[in-house]
């Protein structure tokens, strides 16, 4: 049996956010109260606590606010050894975990620019990664 990647579970919250990365588009929430960005998907904006939330397109791009380097992995991940995971901060203030694609990890650095990537990892899943700018 192939061992494929985990697949997340949309729910009310991040239905949308998937939806948008299938069509290649960084979705964030914006709270129309306090004008925060927003991230991970949420049903109250995390600084006024008000609900009235939407969803916009990210400019896709940031900079690498931290980042490891994973040399042992298990299941589908031990294939893909070394990879990089980060956390980008996001032209628009947030912060998102995700995975730095296309350059050896040695040449990842923190305050790196960014830009979003897409990637069809499986049959229904589109994921944001990154790529050095």
């Amino acid at each position: 049996m192939d061992e494929q990647i985990p697949i997340p579970i949309p729910d009310g919250d991040s239905r949308v956010f998937w939806e948008g990365a299938a069509q290649h588009k960084l979705l964030i929430q914006h709270c129309n109260a306090c004008q925060h960005f927003i991230f991970y998907p949420r049903s109250l904006c995390p600084n006024c606590f008000s609900d009235t939330l939407s969803w916009v397109e990210a400019a896709g791009t940031g900079t690498i606010y931290s980042y490891t380097v994973v040399h042992q992995a298990y299941g589908v991940f031990a294939r893909q050894v070394p990879f990089v995971v980060a956390l980008v901060e996001l032209g628009e203030g947030v912060r998102m975990m995700t995975r730095i694609t296309g350059s050896p990890p040695e040449t990842v650095r923190i305050g790196a620019p960014v830009r979003v990537v897409f990637e069809q990892v499986s049959e229904g899943l589109t994921l944001p990664y990154f790529e050095l700018a």
